[in-house]
């Protein structure tokens, strides 16, 4: 109750204060108004009164030229537009300071920034906001790059994928099945000059960065965590500039066109490392505590980790916030891995001392954006299954990536079906 009272009691001095403040603003703007002269200049003083008394009418005065009547109207026309902005601006003021004294009242904030409050509906009718309207695009931040996505994105949509010498074999394994299904909207982020000359020998869309000497020393050497790494600093510039990007590491076969299969309801919508329904999309985990007796079985939340090399990404605020969030860790924690931080920004709840990430997300659909483990621990298994057709097949669970990708073309292209026989469920 006592912090309540001395919660109640700041509350009310705060609102003591922005009163103070705006009545201070205002006496300002009438004093400005009736004595434009100076408070005490006497002559200025009766000039005052006068305009006062004749309802702001000069000119009574035979000693007055027409040229001083009007330069006086001029000024009152002057000060009464002055005198209105001010006021709008402390009623701005007033708002923000009463918004700022409310705390962390995340709704009402919400609430200023999507528009007028609404009553509930019935019961089953209700449904709470799930899509984050996109940012204001800012072609200031790099118009470089601005010119090129407006060239090959399609509906401010593309596939971006980062890449430098150490993976040029994967990345025309890559780039080759993008040609094949004919998706015309991708860009490669050169890392360095061979892969840039590379890109455009080959026909392919390439963007290489200005010079950033701590980003060009991990581009030219690092390995693919390190260079994994470098893409959540490199993408916000593209979501400043108003482009949805749909992130790919270059261990990725693509047999549809992606932009045919995504919801777009949601900030962030990624590819998951599950491998059946439970693990993809989340299971209650029941963790078994003997001791604790009557109360042993504690009941727990689990969800396998989204891949941060496939995901697609929208240009809205918490997006851009959580590129933010990413990138500052791996900069201060260089032994990190950035797909653990990657989901630990996107799921860990706000609780004391940190404050969570309100982002939408969706998990893509494990059977058509398939990774490694999906596909040879089961898919190739099953007769049904291995009629499917998937959208992407990212090999992420084996080391031998370049020789699964080719047996993926081989099994789902050129309709080998056993090309993928010779290699294990795991890694040798």
């Amino acid at each position: 109750m006592a912090v309540g009272r001395r919660d109640k009691a700041a509350s009310f001095r705060g609102s003591r204060i922005v009163v103070a403040i705006v009545i201070g603003v205002l006496l300002g703007c009438v004093i400005a108004f009736l004595f434009p002269y100076g408070l005490f200049n006497p002559a200025a003083s009766v000039q005052n009164r006068r305009i006062g008394k004749t309802n702001f009418q000069i000119g009574s005065s035979s000693c007055e030229s027409s040229e001083r009547s009007k330069m006086l109207k001029s000024e009152i026309v002057s000060l009464s537009e002055k005198n209105s902005e001010l006021k709008k601006q402390v009623r701005d003021l007033t708002e923000r300071l009463q918004l700022a004294e409310q705390g962390k009242d995340q709704a009402q904030k919400q609430f200023l920034v999507l528009g007028e409050q609404h009553k509930a509906g019935p019961f089953g009718t209700v449904k709470a906001l799930r899509t984050n309207p996109t940012v204001v695009p800012d072609d200031s931040v790099n118009p470089r790059l601005a010119k090129i996505l407006e060239k090959v994105a399609v509906r401010k949509e593309l596939i971006v994928a980062l890449a430098n010498s150490n993976v040029k074999e994967m990345l025309e394994v890559w780039f080759s099945s993008i040609k094949r299904v004919g998706i015309p909207n991708y860009l490669v982020i050169a890392l360095d000059d061979h892969i840039e000359e590379f890109c455009k020998s080959n026909d392919v869309p390439v963007y290489k960065r200005d010079p950033d000497a701590g980003i060009d020393a991990v581009g030219r050497s690092g390995g693919n965590h390190a260079v994994s790494g470098l893409k959540f600093r490199i993408l916000r510039e593209f979501l400043q500039l108003g482009y949805s990007v749909l992130l790919s590491d270059v261990d990725i076969i693509y047999l549809q066109n992606p932009f045919n299969h995504l919801y777009r309801d949601s900030d962030v919508e990624s590819m998951t490392d599950g491998h059946n329904n439970m693990t993809a999309y989340g299971y209650n985990d029941v963790f078994d505590e003997p001791a604790m007796g009557w109360a042993r079985y504690a009941h727990t939340m689990r969800i396998w980790v989204y891949n941060s090399g496939f995901f697609f990404i929208r240009p809205t605020i918490p997006s851009i916030e959580l590129l933010d969030r990413v990138a500052d860790r791996l900069a201060k924690q260089p032994n990190s891995w950035d797909q653990a931080v990657f989901n630990e920004e996107l799921f860990f709840p706000s609780h004391p001392g940190y404050e969570g990430l309100h982002a939408a997300k969706r998990t893509m659909d494990f059977y058509m954006f398939m990774n490694s483990k999906v596909l040879f621990k089961t898919v190739r298994k099953d007769a049904k299954l291995k009629k499917l057709k998937p959208v992407i097949v990212h090999v992420n669970y084996h080391p031998d990536k370049l020789r699964r990708m080719k047996a993926v073309v081989e099994f789902f292209v050129n309709g080998k079906q056993d090309a993928l026989d010779p290699y294990p469920d795991g890694s040798e």
